[in-house]
């Protein structure tokens, strides 16, 4: 592959001098770049020039070759190869997800849980969100993030990254520390989930990091943070850009607080500022650029039609 990015980009560099910078557009899917991710891309990895020049002459495109045009031909052909192999790879994403969210819901390893597992839905996304774990309200509604701390949460997206709510679950796959409401403790608190619940969960969590391969994962509170990170105190790790490695695969992590209303963390100094500052860096983050771009792009066209 680098040796067809290298002669391709060099021929179209002496040619096309104004669009020398063009073509590196058409290998900017992670999915080309890691085709071990999927093993029906492999075949990408096994092009060469000559290859396309014999595909390209049993084609009837040999006047293409010998009027210099080939390296053109030869983009527009890979571009719509590159489509074809998104187009299986996001399928294959979508059908492996399905049937983990199906098996996630069946799930009844921790008896003292106090519900049934919340999910979001199966979502195809280069960014997670993960929770702590859902509230009482969250399974009787049937998505994470549905009450008091879930309108915190969606009107930051709003405002540092011009997402709404709908958007934000559309476009984001939800994941949590816990799936299934922990019940309350003595105190009349929401109880916290026992190590031995996290481990029970943390399988679900490791294979959705597997299937999606995200960029960018932003745990919210800190129990989320610690399944990641040591969190010894939150203005130690908040307002920071983590590189981190799960489940064979390495991505950024962006850790928020928790906006739940029972901690003010988040409105006081130093949090008010720290969270801003995750914010911004969440907002700048190239995952979440790619979702808000193409947010753009449906509201568009959306208006033209």
């Amino acid at each position: 592959m680098e040796r067809f990015r290298a002669e391709m980009a060099g021929t179209i560099a002496g040619r096309y001098p104004d669009r020398e910078g063009e073509f590196g557009i058409l290998f900017s899917d992670r999915h080309l770049h890691h085709s071990q991710h999927h093993p029906e891309l492999a075949l990408v990895a096994l092009l060469d020039v000559p290859a396309l020049r014999n595909f390209q002459s049993s084609c009837g495109t040999s006047s293409a070759v010998a009027t210099g045009l080939w390296p053109v031909w030869s983009c527009t052909w890979f571009v719509r190869m590159r489509t074809a192999h998104r187009a299986v790879a996001t399928r294959t994403i979508q059908n492996q997800l399905d049937q983990h969210v199906s098996a996630l819901l069946q799930c009844r390893r921790c008896p003292r849980m106090q519900s049934t597992p919340v999910s979001g839905g199966a979502i195809v996304s280069d960014v997670m969100i993960i929770g702590q774990a859902p509230g009482p309200r969250e399974p009787v509604l049937e998505r994470p993030f549905a009450h008091t701390a879930g309108k915190t949460l969606f009107r930051w997206f709003e405002e540092f990254c011009g997402m709404n709510e709908a958007t934000v679950r559309s476009r984001i796959y939800f994941a949590a520390v816990c799936r299934c409401f922990p019940g309350k403790n003595s105190s009349g608190t929401d109880r916290v989930p026992t190590p031995d619940e996290i481990r029970n969960c943390s399988s679900w969590m490791d294979n959705e990091i597997r299937i999606l391969r995200p960029r960018l994962i932003i745990p919210v509170g800190r129990l989320a943070i610690m399944q990641f990170i040591d969190c010894p105190k939150l203005d130690k790790v908040i307002g920071r850009n983590f590189r981190v490695e799960r489940a064979g695969h390495r991505f950024d992590l962006i850790p928020l607080p928790h906006p739940s209303g029972a901690s003010p963390w988040h409105k006081i100094s130093p949090g008010r500022e720290l969270t801003k500052r995750a914010l911004k860096l969440i907002a700048r983050h190239s995952g979440i650029a790619a979702l808000s771009k193409r947010r753009r792009q449906s509201e568009n066209a959306a208006t033209v039609g």
